[in-house]
């Protein structure tokens, strides 16, 4: 379990790289877990690595506006189509944001904002692949299985600490 700013999350990794990190506050978090043991069904421990010891400082730095990307390995599993929208999610600026059918449209699903929505929604790496800059054609947040308090927090800190870094203001 880790610390952070908006609350325990749970991160599950291997020696080479991190695997989950979900809000524990996350509505279907068991789901998520029980997805990556079908994936990976090695045994879960309470242990820490590398890599977990990794993700804490890094979040830590996340948090208090000193890092806005992240270098812990990743390891990236799920359908060629899920996998297509995270890593294409890796690509969205920090504190910048998309809509699901901009997201759908860069990688070549131009109609398919509700499949898109529904990939961005099963990424099991939160905060590390930015599904939170993903948001409604209107402008508004949308959904956020961390919790929309937690997406509106993370959309309001990377625009702060880009403006800060940039010099340029928000208002």
């Amino acid at each position: 379990m880790l610390t952070t700013s908006l609350g325990p999350m749970l991160a599950i990794a291997d020696d080479e790289a991190l695997l989950l990190l979900e809000f524990t506050s996350r509505t279907d978090l068991d789901d998520q877990v029980r997805t990556l043991q079908r994936i990976d069904p090695r045994p879960i421990v309470e242990a820490s690595n590398s890599i977990l010891e990794r993700i804490q400082a890094e979040l830590n730095d996340f948090f208090s506006s000193k890092l806005d990307s992240f270098t812990v390995p990743i390891k990236i599993q799920g359908s060629s189509f899920q996998e297509t929208v995270w890593h294409e999610l890796l690509r969205i600026p920090y504190g910048e944001t998309i809509s699901y059918q901009e997201l759908g449209k860069r990688i070549g699903y131009d109609q398919a904002a509700r499949a898109v929505g529904s990939a961005n929604g099963q990424n099991r790496l939160a905060i590390v692949i930015p599904c939170h800059r993903v948001i409604r054609a209107d402008g508004s947040t949308g959904g956020y299985a961390g919790g929309t308090e937690q997406k509106q927090w993370l959309l309001d800190h990377e625009s702060r600490f880009q403006s800060k870094s940039t010099g340029r203001s928000t208002s």
